[in-house]
């Protein structure tokens, strides 16, 4: 089975245990990600083309790593001008290895899906009882903000300007 996906204005066509270098996702080295704009699905004979996107259809992969493509340097000139620019790029790149592709993306995002929501309010928990102690600590910062303006406005007065050299005659 293979598809045929779109991402980072490109579109790449993957199977299952590929790796492609695509435009920078937002995500962590190691996180699963679903992408879920498939133009075309093909499994032997029968092949699914989307209107525009095939619906419910995902792939999942995973961030093998954040990356920078090779360096492109743009050069500026303007002929009998003596203008000359240079400039040079690096683009951001990620690693991706896909795991698997479904007709059915709602089978790909569940049990990860599941694991991430029951890890995330683990970590709400503790952060609600922090909020009331984050509260006191700006009441605290503000006069500190006032002292930094009083101590600005006390700055030193520039120095009179030297007096010009005699000339020699």
């Amino acid at each position: 089975m293979y598809a045929l996906v779109k991402t980072g204005g490109k579109q790449y066509r993957v199977a299952k245990d590929d790796t492609i270098l695509v435009e920078r996702i937002a995500a962590e080295e190691g996180d699963q990600v679903v992408l879920d704009n498939i133009i075309m699905l093909g499994d032997g004979d029968k092949v699914t083309v989307g209107t525009p996107n095939v619906e419910g259809a995902g792939v999942s992969a995973t961030v093998m790593r954040q990356t920078r493509g090779p360096k492109i340097i743009i050069f500026r000139r303007k002929r009998r001008k003596n203008h000359r620019r240079t400039q040079g790029h690096r683009q951001d790149l990620t690693l991706l290895k896909i795991n698997d592709i479904a007709e059915d993306a709602k089978k790909l995002a569940a049990p990860k899906a599941a694991a991430k929501k029951a890890a995330s309010k683990k970590a709400v928990a503790p952060k609600a009882e922090a909020a009331p102690k984050a509260d006191a600590a700006p009441k605290k910062a503000a006069p500190k903000k006032a002292a930094v303006k009083k101590a600005s406005d006390a700055a030193p007065k520039k120095a009179a300007p030297k007096k010009a050299a005699a000339k020699k005659k």
